[in-house]
């Protein structure tokens, strides 16, 4: 059996103290109150036969509730500590969030009480400074998060 693979977007804007990039935190009982390391870049599964920077697209969609434009750059693909393969694209985009519309999925909850609640898969998105960033993300994301600061930087 082959590792899961995802894919996704690493979107990033030009702020007053230097780049921004925008990180998702999922939703759900589990990450309630958690920040530190909590938070991804929107990214998901990708389908038996689906291309990686399509379904980075659509998963961005799916999880931040609008589309994403301009000129991909293709990240290096990186394996989390859980073995998921995490294919990513860096784009410039300066996007309106206050209308952060995710899609949902469902859990049983509480736990072993046999009801089932639909929770968002994220509940949160947000422009972090390079700092902020490398506190909140994933510890098996912080590999692309910097190859897209080096990239960033390099123009």
């Amino acid at each position: 059996m082959s590792a899961p693979v995802s894919a996704g977007v690493l979107v990033w804007r030009r702020g007053a103290e230097g780049p921004q990039v925008l990180l998702v935190h999922p939703g759900g009982p589990f990450w309630r109150g958690k920040d530190a390391a909590a938070w991804s870049i929107p990214k998901g599964l990708v389908e038996a036969d689906e291309d990686n920077r399509a379904a980075a697209v659509r998963e961005f969609a799916e999880e931040v509730g609008q589309p994403v434009a301009g000129d991909f750059v293709e990240l290096t693909p990186c394996r989390t500590p859980g073995g998921k393969w995490v294919h990513a694209w860096l784009v410039e985009a300066d996007l309106d969030l206050t209308a952060l519309r995710s899609n949902t999925f469902e859990l049983e909850w509480p736990k072993g009480s046999g009801r089932m609640q639909a929770f968002p898969e994220v509940d949160q998105a947000a422009y972090f400074t390079a700092e902020e960033a490398r506190a909140r993300i994933h510890k098996g994301q912080r590999p692309i998060l910097e190859e897209a600061l080096r990239r960033i930087a390099e123009g």
